[in-house]
């Protein structure tokens, strides 16, 4: 691998040099301290996330951010992951539920730093959960917060940076570790319920949490139900009259999609009032009229004197932007105690979601089931668009999912209370069956021809073509006709048994030595079973069009044995150390991982602390790009060949508007993958300005070198088409006859024909391999001040802050590493930023939240050069105590109702980046009722 040396900011060099002045001072002047003047703040000694030593420092030598059930609340949120999805560290970017063409439309994943969904280790109370049994985008599988219930959290700690030499796999960008309440003694039932100003999305959430303790025992319990109603595109007037082109072009935009056409040849034909066919503009009206009237004439390219085409602006009317849920979870927890040095423990959540989105897809049939050869009219192809209010209304993807997680155990001390140790079990699942319309195929052809003829040469269908049904109202009747429901399910597990133990082993001069071992056994297991008509292997008469699924499962056997130490070297010094050995048994040819962590915990002065951690981690392959199966997509390229082989520059507008199309793009597993390897290192500094005023920077670089994906398929297409013309896009010369022009140019196919004479791309190729280099860098800065007010009651601010310095990435071991941070390929924004002021007496609280998004590059830079601005929202929490027993109160999520940056060269729906919310202002009132 070739790197190229980076440029550390000051703050990496301030920092550095604390760190070693640290290591260089004396220990005399050390030890003038008394240990009662090293903490900046304290607490009873507990376990935070990061290290399996329990402490009495709420800091540590990594950053841990904790979000309380509090928090939530006050933030104005209903749900776990709308809260951590506002943290400064989620720099990457996760499609959300308005993508609903694939990448898991009903899963809430996490992006820590931008390494992308299944980079950060999720846990509940420090166990492993099992990952969403659906594939993020055919590109892998990660655990999605949609199963954990509000009700049942009392705190979330995020450590930022690599902890494998803890936990293990995956926690490369960090551990969001969930932790739910014990101990809880009495009841609390919250009803909450709200809508959106702009329309749709009606909300009810229950919540009763509640609680019993005795001398010897404790049973704590959380019932939460969450209904909401989806929101689609046509709610927010997200139609193609949204589109770009109707902001900068409106007397002649080219954009839509065709809501019906006929084609023979390169000859586009129009059914006539008379029964004919013709090539007419009026022909044209004619048809589009009486297929649907809501169909508009539209231009196919800006050159075009007159509309000739029959657009269906509303295609994207019934696309959800936010899905309906109704979700039931459940929380039980209870311990015994056997004796005063042995507990019994178990903890059961479960969840069952029914759950529904929508997609367009529901409605198109393109040219693949339309093409035939007719007997008069030759080769002829076609395509048709229903919309929702001609079949009946809208037609949903339905989610049904069960989740469940049980965790039992013993713990207990030895040798009069010096050590701990815990002994547990835990297992978890996750199901879904996934129901969707979709066309059939052989239905569309029995439908709109006549019955076979024969098989051409080409291996087209001899038929007539029926264009009195093509160019003819839909009906509810004739879409049952045409469709089935397609059935997958997918189920992945998780099952582990752990042994941890810790304590002082001796005393040093400055304290005692405190170790913490693990011993781990797991099991991963998964398994995708898609409608057999949905797969790539299908053979039979009945296959369903435009939709294939990813099959296939497979386990994976996990030991693990770690050890770590904090050493106490001066007083005011302490020293974290760690390894770890994971043992893996899977098809692939990895086989073991040693990883280590060494941190530093600084105190010169009582109310300062200088810290540094640096780890090394791994993720393990995905199961799915191991055990998958071939899978497929219909996705929209750019065709850069024939651009440039036509004159036309890449990446431009003209290369857009003459070279985008449709095509099928294959992907399968790869077992030869190896593990992906990273290292990360935190340099910081926590100062307690004030009893009431704290603040802290940090300064983090995390690099991943083997990182599994497949190649974007721009850059397939680009190296395809340096190798099929010779030359790159600079005119340089490149090898056609090397092994990487022999791969590209026989990954991309392309069959000539009377349909396709340009030699469109028909079918091209793709697996994951591990790709080199991901390297990000930044900073994470967070003030927190309280201030009493006597009997006004009390003032509390916040604020966090994080900057992405450099983001560098490198497909290729040979290639420089390059710095897309503010370039569109980063995908995401380069800083963001949460802050929080509240207030709160003997009755009244209230609380207003704030978070932003920077700007991001816009989507086509070479349309139009720039950046997006700034993405600002604000929350408003405000509650009061009416009796000891019940409190009112009222939140406003988006108060200024603020909708995605604009951006003219963003073309693809929703016209704004998958990141950004168009849900808008909502509104909802709370009730909580304590007895």
């Amino acid at each position: 691998m070739s790197c190229q040396p980076t440029q550390h900011p000051p703050v990496f060099h301030y920092l550095s040099a604390a760190l070693l002045l640290a290591l260089a001072a004396p220990a005399s002047a050390l030890a003038q301290s008394s240990p009662a003047d090293q903490r900046v703040s304290t607490l009873d000694q507990v376990q935070v996330t990061g290290s399996r030593i329990a402490r009495t420092e709420i800091e540590g030598p990594a950053p841990v951010t904790v979000i309380t059930a509090e928090d939530i609340e006050k933030q104005g949120f209903s749900t776990v992951w709308e809260s951590l999805g506002t943290l400064t560290q989620f720099t990457g970017n996760t499609l959300n539920e308005s993508d609903q063409t694939g990448n898991s439309p009903n899963g809430q994943f996490m992006n820590l730093r931008g390494l992308g969904p299944g980079y950060q280790l999720i846990l509940l109370n420090g166990q492993r959960l099992a990952d969403y049994p659906q594939p993020y985008g055919s590109n892998g599988t990660a655990v999605s917060l949609g199963s954990i219930p509000a009700a049942a959290i009392e705190r979330i700690e995020v450590m930022s940076g690599g902890a494998s030499a803890i936990y293990g796999s995956d926690a490369v960008a960090g551990v969001v570790n969930i932790i739910t309440k014990e101990n809880f003694s009495g009841d609390t039932i919250r009803l909450r319920g709200g809508t959106t100003t702009q329309g749709g999305g009606d909300t009810g959430l229950f919540q009763w949490t509640g609680g019993r303790t005795g001398d010897r025992w404790s049973l704590t319990y959380a019932l939460e139900r969450l209904d909401r109603e989806e929101i689609v595109a046509s709610q927010r007037d997200l139609t193609y009259l949204a589109h770009p082109q109707y902001r900068t072009n409106p007397e002649r935009p080219t954009a839509s999609i065709s809501g019906v056409y006929f084609r023979a040849g390169q000859n586009y034909l129009w059914r006539t009032d008379a029964g004919g066919l013709s090539l007419s503009d009026q022909a044209m009206l004619e048809a589009c009229d009486a297929t649907n009237p809501d169909f508009v004439p539209f231009h196919s390219a800006a050159s075009v004197a007159t509309p000739n085409r029959c657009g269906a602006l509303d295609y994207y009317n019934a696309r959800s932007i936010q899905n309906a849920y109704g979700k039931t979870s459940a929380y039980v927890s209870g311990s015994f105690d056997f004796s005063e040095t042995v507990t019994g423990y178990v903890q059961l959540l479960g969840s069952d979601s029914n759950d529904k989105s929508s997609s367009q897809t529901h409605y198109y049939i393109g040219e693949g089931p339309f093409t035939v050869r007719d007997p008069e009219l030759g080769l002829v192809t076609a395509q048709r668009i229903f919309l929702p209010d001609e079949v009946g209304g809208t037609k949903y993807i339905e989610y049904d999912e069960r989740a469940w997680t049980i965790n039992a155990g013993l713990r207990g001390t030895l040798a009069a209370g010096r050590f701990d140790w815990d002994a547990s079990l835990t297992s978890s699942r996750f199901d879904i069956t996934t129901t969707r319309p979709r066309f059939l195929t052989r239905a569309v052809r029995d439908y709109y021809m006549g019955p076979v003829l024969g098989i051409a040469p080409d291996g087209n269908e001899i038929r007539e073509f029926y264009t009195d049904r093509l160019f003819a109202p839909g009906s509810a009747a004739l879409y049952d006709q045409l469709t089935t429901t397609v059935v997958s399910e997918g189920v992945s597990k998780s099952d582990q048994a752990q042994f941890v133990f810790s304590g002082p082993l001796f005393d040093l001069p400055a304290g005692p030595l405190q170790m913490a071992a693990v011993v781990e056994a797991a099991k991963q297991d998964y398994a995708l079973t898609p409608d057999p008509r949905t797969t790539v292997d299908y053979t039979g008469p009945d296959r369903v069009y435009n939709l294939t699924s990813t099959p296939g499962g497979g386990p994976r056997d996990r030991f693990a044995l770690g050890l770590e130490f904090r050493v106490p070297v001066f007083a005011s010094l302490e020293a974290t150390l760690a390894g770890r050995y994971d043992k893996y048994d899977d098809i692939t040819s990895v086989d073991d991982a040693v990883t280590w962590q060494a941190g530093l915990e600084w105190r010169p002065f009582r109310k300062l602390l200088l810290r540094g951690a640096h780890a090394t981690s791994f993720r393990a392959p995905d199961l799915l790009w191991i055990y998958a199966g071939t899978t497929g997509s219909n996705p929209f390229v750019d065709d850069e060949y024939l651009c440039r082989l036509n004159g036309i520059a890449a990446e431009s507008p003209e290369c857009n508007a003459a070279f985008n199309y449709q095509t099928y793009l294959t992907q399968s597993s790869n077992p030869l993958l190896e593990e992906e390897k990273g290292k990360s290192t935190t340099l910081g500094i926590v100062w307690d300005v004030l009893p009431n005023l704290s603040a802290s920077v940090d300064w983090y670089r995390i690099e991943l070198e083997g990182r599994v994906q497949a190649l974007s398929n721009s850059y397939y297409l680009e190296q395809e088409a340096n190798c099929r013309l010779g030359q790159d896009r600079d005119g340089g010369a490149v090898d056609t006859n090397s092994q990487a022009c022999q791969f590209y140019a026989g990954a991309v196919e392309r069959v000539v024909s009377d349909l396709n004479p340009d030699g469109r791309i028909t079918r091209f190729a793709t697996y994951p391999i591990n790709a080199s280099l991901m390297r990000t860098e930044g900073l994470d800065a967070s003030l927190r001040y309280g201030l009493e007010l006597g009997r006004w009651g009390d003032l509390n601010l916040q604020a966090g802050y994080t900057h992405v310095l450099e983001f560098e990435v490198a497909e290729f071991g040979d290639e420089a590493p390059r710095d897309v941070r503010s370039t569109v390929e980063y995908n995401s924004q380069r800083s963001r930023a949460n802050w929080r002021a509240s207030w709160s007496n003997d009755a009244w609280n209230t609380s207003l939240y704030g978070y932003r998004y920077g700007s991001r590059p816009n989507y086509n830079g070479n349309v139009l050069p720039g950046r997006t601005s700034g993405y600002v929202i604000w929350n408003a929490d405000v509650s009061r105590r009416i009796t000891d027993d019940v409190t009112l109160g009222i939140s406003v999520l988006n108060l200024l109702d603020e909708m995605p940056p604009r951006d003219d060269s963003h073309t693809a729906w929703p016209y704004f980046a998958s990141s950004y919310s168009a849900i808008g202002r909502q509104v909802f009132a709370n009730i909580t009722f304590d007895f």
